[in-house]
């Protein structure tokens, strides 16, 4: 093993290397941890382990401050100096930086950035694979088929900057999807949840919902596309209100290029959304999903930017009581708005003072309604409205003056989650959920379900 293979001390040894103005190395240790089953028996597991390193070098010229940005995996000490000098290549390569702007100074130190890295294994699951296992039996002798993974992340960031910043922070992340199928595979359903180390997630509850989801499609009827009352439960409106907030940018805003821009120029900021008392936030100490709490940025774009490296973040509400109150910012952007630092953190909760479940919500529906299972393969349409369009997946169902009565076909919808919100009758209770669509990039959510009085199911889909 090298001599410096500990991730502060390869932090360390790339910032003496370093020769240009200004330097942020990031130091990424990450360990996983799965499982995965098919037909009610594990299929495979595997534990996997690596480091990528990120070295920002910035060079100051007459006409600005120039960055470059090297990013390798599976870095030893041996590696440092030629990615060192890779990275002031290519700030010297390059023309000044749009975004630019003084390093964030300061000197906190994390009390643990000379910790070893923490770590994830299989043991994350010592209570929930046995707790897996009686599901697979009681799914089996109800006649049905349990398909899914476990995954379980442990990321340590180590950042280190020329101007003193000495940060840590570890972030675990699990997620768990289970499909249930009728042996024929004429009946499927999904459930998902998003867990910090799998120790508040039950099999057996969320076996017995999908069994009941299963017992629903017995019963299938053919609906038309068209305008329904419709059950959006927490992931799917994750989902629409995670791309909501990857859409939000000030810059865009002001520039006149999203739904968020005020027609004849400025942004829609202060303007009501929802006659609903919603409140749109993130927190990186919301408890369940906490999540880095200063500025990670790997590279520079319209939402993130690598001079703003181990900025504090701090609760933001991005609507409140039904107004728009933040659009993001980076520190370059906030300036050429005139609108405060309001950078995107990893997390977004949605409260609507509502205290209703979703099967709370189902009973009380009167007349005719769509309950939603989740969405998928969503896409922008328009950003000027920001229209999206998407496919319902795994279970759409009938209920009918308080009761589901059957399953319908899928559909291919076209929404707006701005709109929708100025339309939404109900919230629910806030739940932590799963966003279908988006889990492989967004995680941390906590969402209600939302009642839709007219959603728009455009088209017809033979999808399952």
């Amino acid at each position: 093993m090298s001599r410096v293979s500990k991730p502060h001390e390869i932090v360390e040894r790339a910032l003496e290397l370093s020769t240009a103005d200004g330097c942020v190395v990031i130091a990424d240790e990450e360990s996983s941890a799965n499982l995965r089953w098919a037909g009610n028996a594990l299929t495979t597991n595997g534990v996997t382990r690596g480091r990528t390193l990120t070295v920002i070098a910035t060079v100051d010229g007459a006409q600005g401050t120039a960055s470059g940005v090297v990013s390798r995996s599976a870095v030893t000490a041996d590696d440092l100096e030629p990615l060192v000098r890779a990275a002031e290549a290519a700030a010297r390569g390059a023309g000044p930086a749009e975004d630019a702007q003084p390093l964030v100074g300061g000197v906190p130190v994390s009390p643990d950035f000379t910790d070893a890295p923490a770590e994830t294994g299989s043991d994350v699951f010592a209570e929930f694979a046995p707790a897996l296992g009686d599901a697979f039996a009681r799914a089996r002798s109800g006649g049905r088929e349990l398909y899914g993974f476990a995954n379980h992340e442990m990321t340590s960031t180590y950042l280190g900057t020329s101007t003193g910043l000495r940060l840590r922070h570890d972030q675990p992340n699990g997620t768990l999807e289970l499909n249930a199928k009728s042996p024929d595979r004429t009946r499927s359903t999904w459930a998902g949840r998003s867990t910090r180390d799998f120790k508040d997630v039950d099999p057996a509850e969320l076996d017995t919902e999908l069994a009941r989801r299963l017992r629903w499609a017995e019963r299938r009827i053919e609906l038309p596309a068209g305008r329904y009352e419709t059950l959006l439960p927490p992931t799917a409106v994750a989902d629409l209100l995670i791309y909501q907030l990857w859409s939000s940018t000030a810059r865009d805003a002001a520039e006149g290029r999203t739904v968020f821009s005020r027609p004849g120029g400025g942004t829609r900021l202060g303007e009501k959304l929802s006659e609903l008392p919603l409140t749109l936030r993130s927190d990186p100490h919301a408890p369940g999903l906490e999540s880095a709490p200063f500025v990670i940025a790997h590279s520079s774009g319209d939402s993130a930017s690598v001079f703003d490296n181990g900025l504090p973040l701090a609760p933001t509400d991005w609507i409140r009581g039904g107004e728009l109150a933040h659009l993001t910012t980076t520190r370059h952007t906030a300036g050429l708005t005139g609108l405060p630092v309001s950078p995107a953190i990893d997390n977004l909760v949605l409260d609507g003072g509502g205290e209703r479940s979703l099967e709370e919500m189902v009973a009380s529906t009167t007349g005719r309604g769509l309950l939603l299972t989740c969405l998928w393969y969503i896409r922008e349409v328009d950003p000027a409205t920001l229209l999206l369009t998407g496919l319902t997946r795994d279970g759409v169902y009938l209920v009918e003056d308080g009761e589901v009565v059957g399953e319908v076909n899928n559909f291919r919808f076209n929404e707006s989650p701005v709109d929708l919100l100025s339309r939404a009758t109900e919230a629910g209770r806030t739940e932590k959920t799963l966003p279908r669509e988006w889990g492989d990039w967004f995680t941390r959510a906590a969402m209600p379900a939302l009642r839709i009085p007219d959603f728009n199911m455009s088209s017809v889909s033979p999808g399952v």
